[in-house]
């Protein structure tokens, strides 16, 4: 009898919960996933999500998740990245002085849902003033501010003009009603999704 208890709560009991634990983070993951390749689709295919009848739209995709579209359990950050070369430049009228000239620059970024939670991995632009109300950002300053530059985006996908646009789309999620135990970890799952 002892044996059969030490057994089954030293043993069978944890491994039962952290399969529990360790399988919904999996479908949590996935879902996660699936949110944001739908997102980053649908903003390369010219969906506002500035607007917020599309914030609304992304958020309602998966209503488990428990984000809204300025606080919650998750975020969403959309941008779009191109190639600083010298017609870039020229056009802007920076044509002897462009500091971002040859590097992936951010031309505009969306946040959906809680900032607080997670930055974009290839830069911040939290709190910069570059961007207008709708994420844009001016020839000018994405093309003279080093905090428009997209760190080590080149590495991933390698532009080399300034007429290819890649299409970012990075999505951070926290599992509070999944991190049972903290030593299997913050119960947080991410996905990248570059068209």
């Amino acid at each position: 009898m002892v044996e059969f208890v030490l057994c089954m709560s030293l043993v069978w009991v944890p491994l039962f919960f952290g399969t529990l634990v360790l399988g919904f983070n999996l479908v949590r993951a996935m879902e996660v996933t699936q949110v944001c390749r739908d997102a980053g689709h649908m903003y390369a295919y010219g969906t506002d999500f500035s607007q917020p009848a599309y914030q609304n739209l992304l958020v309602n995709l998966a209503p488990t998740l428990h984000m809204t579209t300025s606080g919650g359990n998750g975020v969403v950050v959309l941008s779009t990245i191109i190639y600083a070369d010298k017609a870039a430049c020229n056009g802007a009228g920076l044509t002897n002085n462009c500091p971002n000239l040859g590097k992936a620059v951010i031309t505009r970024r969306i946040v959906i849902g809680n900032s607080s939670l997670h930055d974009s991995a290839f830069g911040s632009l939290r709190n910069s003033g570059l961007m207008d109300s709708s994420g844009n950002i001016s020839p000018t300053n994405y093309l003279s501010d080093s905090r428009a530059v997209a760190q080590n985006f080149l590495s991933i996908i390698p532009l080399q003009s300034s007429v290819q646009f890649a299409y970012l789309a990075e999505m951070w999620v926290t599992s509070p009603d999944y991190n049972w135990w903290s030593f299997i970890g913050n119960g947080g799952s991410s996905a990248r999704a570059i068209f």
